[in-house]
């Protein structure tokens, strides 16, 4: 009972400025938010499915079931799949290291997280084509041994990667210096180990925050075009994914198959954006229940 004493002036003040607020500001406000979605996500996305869609159906399954769009499809969900467990443990270890630790360096470790944030995709790409290209001392040396790096698979990974792994640990950071270090020094001082510190308390407390940064890196591995466009090489059905592939046939004038290859994206979008919705409403309930 105190508890709902005290929350309710808290609801109140928070909801106040809403009602406050003239209904034609409300409505302005309302109307200047859908036009912006009209013009710059719905409209959009709807020409992508009415150009794939223009020669019929029958064109737009033929595009999208040709064996280079399946093998885009796949090399790009085989990156992803690699790539966000990579990021998830480098995030987690990384705001660990952050948030629970005071070292020296510090504020040079959080200022490199943000490199690839500053560093154009395609200067990044460029970076490891000079680092482990053929023509390179290492490339060579790589090469020699059977080990292929740069247009291939593991180029495209690596250069994913490299664009993608500040965002589990920018999700985490802020997350776990708020929550303090306090339950996990009580845990260790009744004698639990490190990893039963990390299983029971810290992986439960940040796993909404881990699960987000997942996605949201999910979402940049899929569409990455600059990085991936220097490393791939462009071979047709090995080093090009779904936004290669959609350039390359857009390039080759043939939009009706772009778009349709296009809309194989959207759908992926439109995937993650379901999940983040799906994850965001269990946070909002599971905080309403804690309350």
């Amino acid at each position: 009972m105190a508890m709902q004493k005290n929350t309710a002036p808290q609801q109140q003040s928070r909801t106040a400025p809403k009602r406050n607020d003239p209904p034609a500001v409300q409505l302005i406000l309302i109307i200047l938010t859908l036009l912006f979605f009209v013009a710059f996500i719905f409209m959009p996305l709807g020409l992508v499915f009415a150009e794939g869609l223009r020669k019929g159906a029958a064109i737009y399954l033929e595009a999208i079931r040709e064996p280079f769009a399946l093998a885009a499809v796949k090399l790009t969900l085989v990156t992803a799949a690699i790539v966000v467990p990579l990021n998830a443990v480098f995030g987690v270890t990384a705001a660990w290291a952050i948030s629970k630790f005071s070292f020296k360096g510090k504020t040079l470790l959080v200022s490199l997280l943000d490199l690839p944030f500053a560093v154009s995709p395609v200067i990044a790409g460029l970076i490891f084509v000079l680092l482990l290209g053929t023509r390179t001392e290492f490339g060579s040396w790589l090469g020699d041994h059977g080990i292929k790096i740069i247009f291939s698979t593991p180029g495209i990974v690596i250069a994913t990667l490299f664009v993608t792994f500040p965002f589990v640990a920018r999700e985490l950071i802020p997350l776990m210096e708020a929550q303090g270090r306090e339950e996990e020094e009580a845990a260790i001082t009744l004698g639990a180990r490190g990893w039963q510190v990390f299983a029971r308390i810290t992986l439960p407390n940040i796993r909404w925050g881990l699960m987000y940064g997942m996605i949201l890196c999910m979402a940049r591995s899929i569409g990455e075009f600059g990085a991936v466009s220097v490393v791939s090489g462009h071979i047709r059905g090995m080093t090009n994914t779904i936004p290669l592939h959609v350039e390359i046939l857009y390039s080759e004038y043939n939009y009706t198959a772009s778009f349709a290859v296009s809309s194989i994206l959207v759908f992926l979008a439109l995937a993650t954006i379901a999940v983040k919705a799906l994850m965001e409403k269990n946070v909002h309930n599971h905080q309403h229940t804690q309350h």
